[in-house]
């Protein structure tokens, strides 16, 4: 797998966060393609994690964190665990879903604005919901990197 880096940008907040969190995204991505579907469930550390379900874990909390507790909207969250009947195609596929049902909220949000159902935890502005989406994403991005090298070898982001 070559090394990607990540682009430089002359924009604003919106613009750089935005593409830095796709870069991550696709990061991940490229990191659980090409694995077979018993590689995608192995879990080579002690903490039981799989590439399987680091990409269910993050379309989950693309819509959690964009789409309910900003947005405000009802939405049926999809599970992150992994059950017998998942593949790695279809994970992929919801992940880049979920990447297009957010799609809007990323490109007009008002940065500022609050989240609707912060939950019970301190309400956050879109602004933060958006950094801590790449933070997120680029750590388990990351997750995937050190499984995906020792189950195949592979490297690169």
């Amino acid at each position: 797998m070559a090394d990607q880096r990540p682009p430089r940008l002359l924009t604003g907040d919106r613009e750089t966060l935005v593409e830095l969190l796709q870069f991550q995204r696709e990061s991940l991505v490229r990191k659980v393609t090409g694995v077979s579907e018993e590689a995608a469930r192995q879990s080579p550390v002690g903490s039981g994690t799989t590439l399987l379900w680091l990409v269910k874990h993050l379309t989950t909390a693309e819509l959690d964190w964009f789409r309910v507790r900003f947005a405000g909207e009802d939405v049926e969250l999809p599970p992150s665990e992994v059950r017998p009947d998942d593949t790695v195609a279809g994970a992929l596929a919801a992940y880049q879903q979920s990447w297009t049902e957010v799609a809007p909220i990323l490109a007009t949000g008002d940065l500022d604005a609050e989240c609707r159902r912060p939950g019970n935890q301190p309400s956050a502005n879109l602004r933060w919901v958006l950094a801590h989406m790449l933070e997120e994403t680029a750590r388990h991005a990351g997750h995937a990197d050190i499984l995906r090298e020792l189950i195949d070898g592979s490297t690169g982001r």
